[in-house]
């Protein structure tokens, strides 16, 4: 791995400027997909609105008349009353979805004009700028780091802002409709009220859980207060008991606590590769080992799932079209940046074998 100048190799800093303005014009274009998207999606949810006000106003009326309406007319009314509001609240959750992927993909347009800002308007990039040029094994050049990281970067917060919307959000959205039904059968039919309350509880504890697990995903509070190692462990369990997979874990190394980025980065490591290989690889078997005993931090993850040519795939476009690959390779440019290495072993029927090495002291 070396420093390289863009004044000694302006040619890099084109072929860079050309892959930004490429970028850029895809977010630009992705923009104008959203924007029409929500013009669209707003029309539907205004209109929905309304249907829903005149419906609310008809149920009123009946409900002022309850004692002359046919009961027939009541639950017709009723059963619109409820499909009108859950049609305006999913068009509303998909409104609001729309929304924050068009600011992520705004927020991505600014670093990308940032980035690609200070790359014309220089002729070479000072040293501490945080941006590092390395030689890659497969001859490719590190300057693309900066693409690869602030790709990365973006599909992390589409990943969580889809999770969020999937998930807490989507549930209470269901949380408002049931309150809704439970209000309204309390004098009516208060039996039929307690079995929706007993419901509404039941669907809040699960996705309490589900937004505890949620929450240990994104920054698991245990890695700042005990280390990495028990977080590892608590980690693999939970992994181990959702999955229904046969994952052994190994830890050599006494506990010790580490530099607060060495930790976070030994644990996403191990989290996004047995991410990987339960996503694309389905194994049976997966192991999982950590040695914290000398001066790097060594992770070996191992699948008996599909595997893929790995040689093939990190030296040419063949094998590109596996889904794990571009992870890896953006997780290979991380390790490169702080000095430390990723090495792959697959075959198609292989299995997968990744060997992480992180030094542990500057």
């Amino acid at each position: 791995m070396q420093d390289r100048d863009f004044r000694a190799d302006p040619r890099a800093r084109d072929e860079l400027i050309d892959v930004l303005t490429q970028e850029l014009k895809r977010v630009r274009d992705k923009i104008s997909e959203f924007k029409v998207q929500i013009d669209q999606t707003q029309t539907i949810v205004d209109r929905e609105q309304t249907r829903n006000n005149d419906i609310m106003t008809e149920l009123r009326s009946v409900q002022d008349n309850i004692e002359t309406v046919p009961r027939q007319d009541i639950r017709q009314r009723y059963n619109e009353a409820l499909e009108a509001r859950y049609r305006l609240l999913t068009m509303r959750g998909q409104l609001e979805k729309f929304v924050g992927i068009r600011e992520q993909l705004e927020t991505e347009l600014a670093m990308l004009r940032e980035v690609l800002n200070r790359l014309q308007g220089i002729e070479s990039l000072p040293s501490g700028t945080g941006v590092v040029e390395t030689d890659t094994p497969d001859g490719g050049r590190g300057s693309f780091n900066i693409v690869r990281i602030i790709q990365a970067q973006e599909e992390e917060r589409q990943r969580l802002a889809r999770q969020m919307h999937d998930g807490p959000a989507q549930s209470m959205t269901n949380f408002i409709l049931q309150a809704e039904i439970c209000q309204k059968l309390f004098d009516r039919n208060p039996a039929r009220a307690a079995e929706e309350l007993d419901s509404l509880k039941n669907s809040a504890n699960v996705t309490f859980q589900k937004i505890r697990e949620f929450i240990f995903d994104l920054r698991p509070m245990m890695l700042d207060d005990l280390g990495v190692l028990p977080t590892v462990r608590r980690y693999v369990d939970s992994f181990r008991e959702k999955n229904d997979m046969d994952v052994k874990l190994d830890i050599f190394g006494d506990e010790r606590r580490l530099q607060s980025h060495r930790e976070v980065l030994i644990f996403r490591t191990i989290q996004e590769l047995m991410a990987l290989a339960r996503d694309y690889a389905t194994p049976e078997h997966l192991s999982v080992r950590l040695d914290i005993t000398s001066t790097a931090a060594k992770i070996v993850i191992q699948d008996d799932g599909r595997g893929f040519d790995a040689e093939a795939a990190f030296s040419s476009e063949e094998g590109s079209h596996d889904p794990r690959v571009p992870s890896l390779i953006t997780l290979r440019e991380k390790f490169d940046l702080v000095r430390g290495s990723l090495s792959v072993e697959s075959g198609e029927n292989e299995g997968t074998t990744v060997r992480v090495e992180l030094p542990l002291e500057d």
